[in-house]
């Protein structure tokens, strides 16, 4: 067995990735060798792969009724009125069929309803409802609220 011991790789072009003392490659980006550019990695068990692309997340928020708290991949988000909103993608989805998780953070004495009323690429909209002891379903704006976007970006 031979042993090649480096301290930087480069390419023809000149761009680079330093390997570390430790056996970590540094680079600022990674891309698959396939047409695909997909890359995947061995699972926890070690006998199945994760295709890194599929398995991140693509856009989180979260927000007041008033302005984000913390997002990614989110522009902005448009109140549509009480309890209703529009989230916009910085970078749109592939199709409309991704998965939407959202919740929200609120007194322990309410129901809350939470879903997602259309989606669509270029972001979800949103409704907030909450259940009253009088059975009454009421929408509302809810204070702190996260939502979180899987799928594939166009």
């Amino acid at each position: 067995m031979s042993t090649i011991k480096v301290d930087t790789l480069q390419t023809r072009a000149g761009s680079t990735a330093a390997v570390t003392g430790a056996g970590f490659v540094a680079t600022d980006q990674i891309r698959g060798n396939t047409a695909a550019n997909s890359v995947t990695v061995v699972g926890e068990g070690g006998t199945t792969t994760t295709n890194i692309q599929q398995g991140l997340t693509k856009a989180f928020a979260r927000f007041s009724a008033s302005a984000f708290i913390e997002s990614f991949n989110f522009s902005s988000f448009t109140d549509n009125g009480t309890g209703d909103f529009t989230l916009t993608f910085t970078n749109d989805m592939a199709n409309d069929t991704y998965v939407n998780a959202w919740g929200s953070e609120g007194g322990s004495d309410v129901y809350r309803y939470i879903f997602a009323s259309a989606t669509a690429t270029t972001g979800p909209r949103i409704r907030e409802y909450y259940h009253t002891n009088n059975d009454e379903l009421i929408a509302g704006d809810f204070g702190d609220n996260a939502d979180t976007i899987s799928g594939d970006l166009a």
